[in-house]
């Protein structure tokens, strides 16, 4: 995270990295010892491990699109930095390479993926619920048609089991979920991590199905400045910009704006609703970075306020006492992040994390009040060795407190929800490597909570590479997380549905086993690269939301029997010819649960509005030199099961059925400065009937929360990206 592991030839291995001029780390370079076949390829930060061939053998460094270098390793324990050349221009010839977009890792033993800034590049990507479009793992839809809330399905799994994270600390859990997705924009993000399954132990127990942490740009290596300028046919307009300032050789700052206006009224359907919410939106960040080599330390502060009107469409139609639900939101976050380096050789550290958060959320839904206050605070204390190539620690304590003011207008009656939870913790993660071949992760952590009591979180992670062209990732573990049942299900009271909460709900509790299998096939001189992976998470205990049992309520309760999700997926990448690469994927997702319907009989059903299976083909081609990108993806989405209807008087249908939407873009690239055009929903599918009894939204059959699939049709966007780089 912060920890920067050095190069050193030690106990019979070569460490190093590998640099490009502008000092930022080569991905997938090749590193081997000269006249032979034994190498090993770079990470993600460019750093590499390999068996010693002895005093004054040579190491080759190569990378497409640079020179090759070759260096004698003699017996010295001094870091290794290769720093790779661009190849040299000839006359009227110029030598160009396409970045990665997105990057699996070969060498971590997680199952994950690193969606780099150009990948994000290739769609609007406004902000962070916007940059999934071309991932085929990660799904993000509305929850329903009134709010714009947005949520993550990972593994067949709702967002609330995926821990999110921004720089490795968690973040946007409790009054933040619903909306969370909405308050990154995309150009501040210089990539995302998606890790499936349990993750390690080190950022806390909550992570049941997956992870996914957000880098910010530092202003260390961020452009001197950038900016991103959007706007669309539905009358929606962004700006971010972002500044960075090297003060002097060891601190650095950066500056983050951004701003968004989404005020049109769309009622495209004529049901009286507007298709999206009124938004608008100011953010601002300020960081700071300080590095006098075995020190390293991070500030930063943010604030968000937003601002975003659904229900009626007030604009139009003359309409007298409209329904309209009115959510203003303020945020306010800050976070240090500092280490110390003790022994580089050794890659000995110790860090602290510390971040707190404000959030407060003031809702109208039409004349039901409902406010949420939430006061965050998260410490970790971590201390990393490495024994030797063989063997690493790391361990360490963590601290999370939660504090909520929460009240609603529930069944007539004023309700307040006020809680907090302290829970504290440790860990220890240990490694074994065996020649990059064989590696094991095994972290436990145990914590106490004062809601809670005691419980321990157990995972392990193997990774076994028989072959250089494949490769065997395994993982099981244990993960637990609180169920906030109103904060992250307010998005309901834009119904008629009565909310029932059981009193004494349990803190959930559930099993992930995976499996993942790899191939790099050479053919025809590029690498034909297979995916195939497979993810079973079966919950202990579990809070119920029930929408199946009663169509006029909505139940939250303790599972009563069993409630599991398998997931299967395979996914092929091959790049045909110079500068195209086509992405296809398929995954089937079978998620099931124990309902208890009012006669107190309990019956499994697979989970409502998940659709069985997706299929992604994303295609990309950029022309030589740079100038012209065209980007494609389309998104073939499996039907599924809609909550039950009434059964005297159904006004859904029990099933969806599937569609598709596709999403294409055109970047044109100049020195400083790129031009965008693009089209999301291009052939302009719509759900039939997001809102159900929309003509009497205060009766007793009105509700928004049955989506499935897009509730906005064709949008039209332009944009243009500008930068000065920091050489």
């Amino acid at each position: 995270m912060m920890l920067i592991p050095t190069g050193l030839l030690a106990d019979g291995v070569v460490k190093g990295h590998v640099y490009d001029e502008n000092k930022q780390p080569v991905i997938g370079a090749n590193v081997y010892w000269e006249g032979t076949q034994e190498g090993t390829t770079t990470d993600l930060q460019g750093f590499f491990t390999l068996k010693s061939k002895g005093p004054e053998a040579n190491l080759v460094t190569s990378y497409i699109g640079y020179q090759t270098v070759a260096v004698a390793v003699k017996d010295s324990k001094e870091p290794l930095v290769i720093v790779l050349k661009g190849e040299v221009s000839l006359d009227e010839v110029v030598v160009s390479e396409r970045k990665v977009a997105t990057i699996s890792s070969r060498t971590s033993v997680l199952q994950t993926q690193k969606i780099t800034y150009d990948e994000l590049c290739r769609a609007a990507c406004c902000n962070l619920a916007e940059s999934f479009e071309t991932n085929p793992s990660v799904d993000v839809s509305y929850s329903d048609a009134s709010t714009g809330a947005r949520q993550i399905k990972l593994l067949g799994l709702s967002g609330t089991y995926v821990q999110m994270l921004t720089e490795n600390y968690p973040n946007f859990r409790g009054a933040s979920s619903l909306y969370g997705l909405d308050y990154v924009p995309g150009a501040w993000m210089e990539s995302i991590q998606v890790s499936k399954g349990t993750s390690s132990v080190k950022n806390g127990y909550e992570a049941l199905a997956g992870q996914i942490n957000v880098e910010f740009k530092k202003p260390q290596t961020a452009d001197i400045f950038s900016a991103n300028l959007f706007a669309s046919d539905a009358g929606r307009y962004e700006a971010s910009t972002d500044a960075s300032w090297h003060i002097n050789d060891k601190l650095s700052t950066g500056l983050l704006v951004h701003y968004s206006n989404d005020k049109m009224s769309h009622d495209d359907n004529g049901d009286g609703f507007l298709d999206t919410p009124l938004k608008e939106q100011v953010n601002l960040m300020n960081r700071w970075s300080y590095n006098s080599g075995s020190y390293v330390a991070q500030y930063g502060g943010r604030f968000l306020h937003e601002s975003r009107i659904g229900g009626q469409d007030t604009h139009h139609g003359g309409m007298v006492n409209p329904y309209v639900i009115d959510l203003n939101t303020n945020r306010a976050e800050l976070f240090t992040k500092q280490a110390y380096i003790l022994d580089k050789e050794k890659v000995e550290s110790v860090a602290l994390i510390l971040s707190g958060s404000y959030h407060e959320q003031k809702s109208m839904y039409d004349i039901t009040p409902y406010n949420i206050y939430q006061n965050n605070v998260y410490a970790s204390l971590m201390y990393e060795k490495e024994f030797s190539h063989a063997h690493s620690l790391s361990t360490g304590l963590s601290l999370n407190y939660d504090g909520f003011n929460e009240n609603l207008v529930l069944n007539n009656r004023w309700t307040p929800y006020n809680r907090s939870e302290v829970v504290s913790g440790a860990y220890a993660q240990y490694t074994y490597n065996l020649n990059d071949k064989f590696i094991l992760l095994a972290g436990i952590r145990a914590d106490y909570s004062e809601k809670y009591d005691f419980f321990v979180t157990p995972r392990v992670h193997i990774k076994y590479n028989p072959f250089d062209w494949f490769h065997v990732r395994a993982s099981v573990g244990k993960g637990y997380r609180t169920a906030n049942v109103l904060a992250e299900n307010n998005f309901l009271l834009a119904s008629s549905r009565k909310m029932r909460i059981a009193e004494n709900l349990d803190q959930e509790e559930a099993w992930n086993t995976g499996l993942n299998l790899s191939f790099y096939i050479p053919i025809a001189g590029k690498e034909l690269t297979l995916n195939g992976e497979w993810y079973y998470t079966d919950f202990n205990k579990q809070v119920v939301v029930d929408v199946d049992s009663n169509p006029h309520e909505v139940s939250f309760y303790n599972l009563e029997g069993s409630s599991y999700s398998n997931s299967f997926q395979l996914e092929a990448t091959y790049p045909f010819f110079r500068g195209f690469t086509l992405t296809a994927a398929y995954r089937y997702t079978d998620a099931q649960t124990d309902y208890r319907n009012e006669a107190g009989l309990i019956y499994r059903m697979k989970k409502p509005l998940v659709s069985d299976y997706k299929g992604l083909l994303t295609a990309s081609y950029q022309t030589p030199l740079k100038k012209w990108q065209f980007d494609v993806t389309s998104q073939f989405n499996g039907g599924g099961r809609m909550p039950l209807p009434d059964t005297t008087h159904p006004l859904w249908d029990s099933k969806f059925k599937d569609y598709t939407v596709v999403n294409a873009q055109v970047t044109r690239f100049f020195r400083r400065w790129s031009v965008y055009v693009g089209s999301e929903n291009l052939f302009d599918f719509t759900q039939d009937t997001p809102i159900i009894d929309a003509s009497n939204p205060r009766g007793d059959n009105f509700d928004g929360s049955m989506i499935y699939g897009p509730v906005h049709g064709r949008k039209i966007y332009t944009g243009i990206r500008f930068n000065i780089a920091r050489d």
